[in-house]
C-alpha cells in the first residue's frame, strides 16, 4: 500500500525514463515514418513538447492529492463507489490494452527476427515469468533493478548511437517539410499517446510512494525528458539512414539499424547483443502495468494482501498477449485508429474532469463557506453591542 514503501527522487527519474522508452524505442519510428514520411524526426521533438504539457497536467493532480494514488483521488473526487468503478474500468481496459500489447511485441520481435523456430507462447511465458518474479518482489527491489540495469541500457544506447552514425545519409530527410505541417500532427499525436499518456498509471507511485514528494515533480519531469529525447534520435537515425520509405515498411526499424552497424568488417553482426537495450526496456514497461494494475486491484477492493492477485494477472497477461493482435496488419490498424482515441480518453479528458471536479467542489467550499463567515461576524457584532 503507499506509504510503506518509499523509493528517492532519482530512482523514480530512473524509473520514469525506462517507462518511457519502453516499447516505443522498437515501433515507434516504423508508425511515425509511414505519416509524417522525412519529417518523422520532427514530428518526435513536436511529440515531447506535447507530452511535457500532458505530464504537467499529471504532476497537477499529483500536487493536489499528494499522499493518495490515483485510485485514491478518484473515489475522492467521483465518491466512494463511482471512483471504485471508474478506477476497475481504468485498469481492466488498460490490462488489455497496454501490457498485453506490449508482451505481443517482445514476443513477435523475438520469433520473427531472432528464433524464428521458436512458438511465440514459450518465448512470452518465459519473459511473463521474469515480470511476474519482479512484480512479486515489489516496488523497492524492482527500483534497485532499475538503477542496475540503467548504466547498462546507456551504455548500449550510446554504443548504438554512436556505431550507426557514420551510416547517416542527410539526402534521406530532404525535403524538409515537403507536404508542410499536416503530417506532423498526427504522427506528433502518435507519439504523445505511445510514449507520455500511458504515464498516467505512474500516479499509483508517486508521490506517494517517494521520500521527498517536493523533488519527485522534477525528478518526474527529468526522467521523462531524457526517455523522450532518446527516443527522438532514434526516430531521427532509423530515417537518417534507413530512410523514410524503409523505415515505414520495416516492423522494427530499429533492429534493422543495429544491423547496419560494420566498423571495418570486423565488428559486425553485434545486434543480438544490442537486443539487451530493448528487453530492459521492455521488461520495464510491462512490469510497471503489472505492479500498478495489481495494487490498483487491491486498493480497490481493500485487500490485504495484493500478492495473490500477481498469479492470476500474469496467466490473463500470457493469453492477452497471444490473442490480442491476430496478425501484425491488424497490429498495425489498432494502433493507428484505436489505441490513438482510446490513449487520449484515459491519459487526457480523464485527468481533465478530475481537475474540473476538483475546481467545482473548492468553489462549492468556499461558497459555503462564506455565510458562515457573515454570520460569524453579525454574531460578534451583537455580542459587543450587548456588552
Amino acid at each position: 500500500m503507499p506509504g510503506q514503501i518509499k523509493i528517492s527522487a532519482r530512482q523514480i527519474m530512473i524509473l520514469t525514463a525506462l517507462f518511457t522508452i519502453g516499447s516505443a524505442i522498437l515501433i515507434i519510428p516504423s508508425g511515425m515514418a509511414l505519416v509524417a514520411k522525412q519529417d518523422a524526426w520532427i514530428a518526435a521533438l513536436v511529440g515531447v513538447g506535447a507530452g511535457l504539457l500532458v505530464l504537467y497536467l499529471y504532476s497537477k493532480i499529483a500536487a493536489l492529492y499528494p499522499e493518495m494514488t490515483l485510485i485514491g483521488i478518484m473515489e475522492t473526487l467521483l465518491g466512494k463507489w463511482l471512483g471504485k468503478a471508474v478506477g476497475l474500468l481504468f485498469f481492466t481496459t488498460l490490462f488489455i490494452n497496454a501490457p498485453a500489447p506490449v508482451l505481443f511485441y517482445l514476443g513477435n520481435f523475438m520469433t520473427t527476427q531472432m528464433i524464428p523456430e521458436t512458438p511465440i507462447l514459450a518465448v512470452n511465458i518465459l519473459f511473463a515469468l521474469i515480470i511476474l518474479l519482479a512484480v512479486r518482489l515489489g516496488l523497492e527491489v524492482l527500483v534497485r533493478s532499475a538503477e542496475l540495469m540503467f548504466p547498462l541500457f546507456t551504455l548500449l544506447y550510446i554504443s548504438f548511437t554512436g556505431l550507426v552514425v557514420s551510416n547517416i545519409k542527410l539526402e534521406n530527410i530532404q525535403p524538409v517539410l515537403e507536404a508542410g505541417l499536416g503530417p506532423i500532427w498526427p504522427a506528433a499525436l502518435s507519439f504523445v499517446s505511445t510514449v507520455f499518456i500511458p504515464h498516467i498509471i505512474l500516479l499509483m507511485i508517486f508521490p506517494a510512494s517517494v521520500n521527498r514528494s517536493d523533488q519527485t515533480r522534477k525528478a518526474f519531469f527529468i526522467g521523462s525528458l531524457i526517455g523522450g529525447l532518446m527516443l527522438v534520435v532514434v526516430v531521427a537515425l532509423a530515417v537518417f539512414v534507413l530512410g523514410p520509405d524503409l523505415t515505414a515498411r520495416n516492423i522494427y526499424p530499429s533492429y534493422a539499424l543495429a544491423k547496419k552497424i560494420s566498423i571495418g568488417n570486423f565488428l559486425q553482426r553485434i545486434e543480438a547483443i544490442m537486443a539487451t537495450m530493448w528487453f530492459i526496456s521492455l521488461f520495464f514497461r510491462i512490469t510497471l502495468y503489472m505492479h500498478t494494475t495489481v495494487t490498483a486491484i487491491a486498493q480497490i477492493f481493500r485487500l490485504k494482501n495484493d500478492r495473490q492477485l500477481v498469479l492470476p494477472l500474469g496467466m490473463i497477461l500470457v493469453i492477452m498477449s497471444v490473442i490480442v493482435y491476430p496478425n501484425v496488419p491488424y497490429q498495425q490498424i489498432y494502433d493507428t485508429k484505436t489505441w490513438v482515441p482510446y490513449s487520449l480518453s484515459i491519459g487526457l479528458f480523464l485527468p481533465l474532469l478530475l481537475l474540473s471536479i476538483h475546481a467545482l467542489k473548492r468553489l462549492g467550499t468556499k461558497k459555503n463557506n462564506k455565510p458562515d463567515d457573515k454570520r460569524e461576524d453579525r454574531g460578534e457584532d451583537r455580542g459587543e453591542d450587548g456588552a
